[in-house]
């Protein structure tokens, strides 16, 4: 068992898989200090001063100056500042990683056709006969060649 497992761990996707997961979360700190340290504050001065991490609603008895001074207390509090916070972290980076795919997809060059007696289908983009009416691999229809 203990072989299988090694196995199955040392394989290149689980391999992989761990990198991206490490790299991930150092990506993640930086984006969160991107958010935290450079996006939030000049987001506040235009909105009159405000600071994130101070919006939060105390449920309970008590009025807090900050944060930091409810939970010393123990209030229980809803932190909708730093909600609002994590709700931008996430719309930086699935917009990064979005960046990130989209140049990906224009580096892969398109499939041609092997021969002149073939063309490329234009749904899945894979080689098929001139005379094809429909693609062998998607079986989308194909129209037909035109004679000139």
């Amino acid at each position: 068992m203990l072989k299988e497992f090694k196995e199955f761990a040392m394989r290149g996707s689980v391999v992989d898989l761990a990198v991206g997961l490490i790299i991930g979360a150092a990506f993640n700190r930086i984006v969160s200090s991107l958010v935290d340290d450079v996006v939030m504050p000049p987001v506040g001065m235009m909105l009159g001063g405000v600071d994130f991490e101070s919006l939060f609603w105390t449920l309970g008895p008590g009025e807090f100056a900050t944060l930091a001074a409810a939970r010393e207390a123990g209030a229980a509090t809803i932190n909708y500042g730093l909600f609002l916070a994590a709700i931008l972290d996430f719309v930086i980076v699935a917009f990064l990683l979005f960046l990130i795919v989209r140049r990906i997809n224009r580096m892969r060059s398109e499939p041609e056709a092997d021969t002149p007696n073939m063309k490329l289908c234009p749904q899945c983009l894979t080689p098929v006969p001139l005379a094809a009416s429909r693609c062998s691999a998607c079986t989308s229809p194909l129209t037909a060649p035109t004679a000139t």
